[in-house]
């Protein structure tokens, strides 16, 4: 493969909602423009970007796969990205390396949940957004319909570039509404469009739109409203740029039309990637953070360009059974080359850069060298993770990691053999270094081993992962549901150490206040010591030691939260004193004050999306209510209604189950962590005496 510099490189991460037909448009682009022989296919699972064993026998995307196409003397990197709800987070991170985001949208389904939530993360990072409405040689597909949901869910601003000529199986090809001509294709063949003349029966609608389109380009800018006012329309040398520019300031959403699987509208979607998408060398300057370890960081503004010094950011990382670990990068800036040192400035760590590649898939291709802008993959780092920064050490600079939510999920995780126990810890690690959003660790109280993720499917294909890849076998337990602790009263206690044992003895005296923080704010130590009653260098010691206890929990062993510790008074000892006494005396002193204090649990309350056809509505409302849920809203979209509701996370683990049984497996729902709320009495007394039994604790029990 060629070297490209960042003006001849357009950097495009797909995302979309599950079965919008993303990766079959990948694979048509790639067979379209010659990279690979035959046309892929996800029912076969011979696709390039899903060649992981779980995306072929699951037959949906679970990570980001890359895959380069060469169009027109341009260097077109793809990013498939999952669209299914637990798996969006990879979405998020591959955003932080394109200069814009192609928003797959289903022709029959419209705006979905997941579409919305993508489009929220490109929005929160000023990324460009262009749409193209797939799968329009479907049953039911609807063009005006489907355009109809994206202005409804995202402005005006969504404007129709191209009409398709025909639908459903009729769908033929489709009208470039900027050049107004119109391309037609043979369903299923090679991808190239023949140019022609507008069908008559659809020119009065393409004049309209066109119309439309120069209108809405030309807003904001005098010269070219003048154009418009003065004859009619822009001529077709100014709108090209000016389309351009209004893609790259997010002034306009263009609508393109394809279908992945008829390889009908690929070629031209790529002629609009190569005129009017943002090329690499336009993405706006990044900030990056001094990189403070080196002692002699600075913080910078990084604009995509060869003659800086090298900077790149790493955005994933997987784990191949014969390549070893493959890290997978974005150059911000400078030339990187073939066996380069580079200095790692997030793990201050040296790492050299042998067997530079493009990543094509599962494969990669060697490159002698890789320009600023570009996309590139090495193998066998030894250090470097995803959301690291490497570059010249003689300009060490940190990007910000991409900012992802806690897991929402945990499952106590068992080995079924001794082997498998051999096995479990580094098979996790490897898995945990691919998805940020996985974690694995002990719970010091249970000791049990714990693995937690975005939800049960997530955690699924890890288990699975875990056994074809590391061979391990493993027993998953019911998920744990992360409950809190906090306080709804005050208390003001006393904690008091005293041990004499002969010799030097352990005293440590404090008086404490203890009453609510706000919801989310956390603990919050306060020390109002004055005359000297407990010396500075022991006051951490106290807090340390209701910070200890309050981990351990006082009604059920969970941490206790949005509290407030006031330290106002105590006493000390010449000899018998040390930090020792003192924190073993803030632990004291908490344990009583929460006696006092009216604990409570706090149980995580989701927020949750449901969409089913019409049909179903009431029954899933009524379901919602009997799990403690709280409508918040419907919506009505094209025969389907979107139920907005909160409800407790305890309710819900199940509820994938419950509605594919509900709904005949028509049904869908999105879940994300809202906040947490305190739990009804009766369901508190179940959980703090469930916790105590399985302790094997006294459990008091009303006669």
């Amino acid at each position: 493969m060629k070297v490209y510099e960042g003006k001849d490189i357009r950097n495009l991460v797909v995302v979309g909602h599950s079965h919008s037909g993303k990766t079959s448009l990948v694979s048509s682009m790639l067979f379209t423009a010659g990279a690979t022989p035959k046309l892929g296919r996800v029912d076969d699972g011979s696709t390039t970007t899903d060649y992981d064993e779980e995306e072929i026998s699951r037959q949906m995307t679970l990570s980001t796969g890359l895959a380069p196409v060469e169009w027109h003397d341009t260097k077109i990197n793809l990013l498939d990205t999952p669209g299914f709800t637990l798996f969006t987070h990879e979405a998020k991170i591959a955003m932080s390396a394109a200069e814009a985001s192609l928003v797959v949208v289903d022709g029959v389904s419209g705006v979905e949940v997941v579409t919305e939530k993508v489009w929220q993360y490109a929005e929160e990072i000023n990324l460009p957004r262009v749409i193209v409405v797939s799968r329009m040689d479907r049953e039911r597909a609807n063009y005006e319909t489907a355009l109809e949901s994206l202005v409804n869910a995202f402005g005006r601003q969504v404007v129709p570039v191209q009409l398709p000529i025909g639908s459903e199986k009729n769908l033929k090809g489709v009208v470039d509404l900027v050049t107004m001509k119109a391309y037609t294709y043979e369903l299923g063949g090679n991808g190239k469009g023949k140019e022609g003349p507008i069908p008559a029966d659809l020119e009065g609608a393409a004049k309209a739109a066109h119309e439309k389109l120069v209108e809405i380009i030309a807003e904001g800018k005098d010269e070219l409203m003048a154009e418009f006012f003065d004859k009619g329309t822009i001529a077709e040398e100014h709108l090209i740029p000016a389309l351009h520019e209004a893609i790259k300031d997010d002034r306009i959403f263009p609508v393109l039309f394809a279908s992945g699987l008829g390889n009908i509208g690929t070629d031209h979607l790529m002629d609009f990637v190569v005129d009017y998408f943002p090329t690499a060398a336009e993405h706006a300057a990044v900030h990056a953070e001094p990189a403070t370890s080196s002692g002699n960081g600075h913080g910078a503004d990084i604009k995509v360009s060869d003659s800086a010094p090298i900077s790149i950011y790493v955005f994933k990382t997987a784990n191949d059974p014969f390549a070893g670990r493959i890290t997978y990068f974005k150059v911000f800036s400078g030339v990187v080359k073939n066996d380069a040192t580079l200095q790692n400035f997030t793990r201050s760590t040296s790492e050299k850069l042998a067997h530079l590649s493009v990543p094509i898939g599962k494969n990669l291709t060697p490159v002698p060298e890789l320009h600023a802008g570009d996309i590139g993959a090495v193998a066998k780092l030894k250090d470097t993770l995803t959301g690291d920064t490497l570059g010249d050490k003689t300009n060490p600079i940190k990007f910000d990691a991409v900012v992802l939510p806690e897991p929402a999920i945990t499952f106590a995780i068992e080995p079924k053999s001794r082997n498998d126990e051999d096995k479990l810890s580094h098979g996790l690690h490897k898995l945990m270094e691919e998805d940020s959003m996985v974690r694995f660790f002990r719970d010091e109280q249970t000791k049990e081993f714990l693995i937690a993720g975005t939800g049960q499917q997530h955690i699924e294909v890890m288990v699975a992962k875990l056994k074809k890849r590391y061979h391990t076998e493993v027993v998953l337990k019911a998920p744990k549901v992360p409950y809190r602790e906090t306080i709804r009263g005050k208390a003001d206690v006393q904690g008091r150490h005293k041990k004499q044992s002969g010799g030097h003895g352990q005293y440590g005296d404090c008086k404490i206040k203890m009453e609510p923080n706000e919801r989310g704010k956390g603990f919050e130590f306060v020390n109002d010591i004055f005359g000297g009653s407990i010396p500075k260098n022991y006051i951490p010691a106290v807090e340390k030691g209701v910070v200890e206890a309050a981990a351990r929990g006082f009604l059920a062993g969970f941490p206790v939260v949005d509290f407030r510790v006031i330290l106002y008074d105590g006493s000390y000892h010449d000899v018998d004193s040390n930090e020792l006494s003192f924190k073993t005396a803030g632990r004291i002193a908490f344990r009583k004050a929460m006696e006092q204090a009216k604990p409570t649990l706090l149980e995580p309350i989701m927020h949750v999306e449901i969409t089913v056809p019409d049909e179903f509505a009431g029954s899933i409302m009524g379901d919602l209510n009997s799990r403690r849920g709280r409508i918040q809203g419907m919506d009505n979209k094209a025969g389907k209604t979107v139920v907005k509701a909160e409800a407790p996370m305890a309710e819900m683990l199940t509820y994938g189950a419950d509605l594919t049984s509900m709904t005949q497996g028509r049904g869908s729902f999105h879940m994300d962590m809202a906040h947490y709320d305190f739990v009804p009495a009766v369901n508190q007394e179940k959980i703090v005496t469930a916790y105590k039994a399985a302790r094997g604790e006294e459990v008091e029990v009303e006669e």
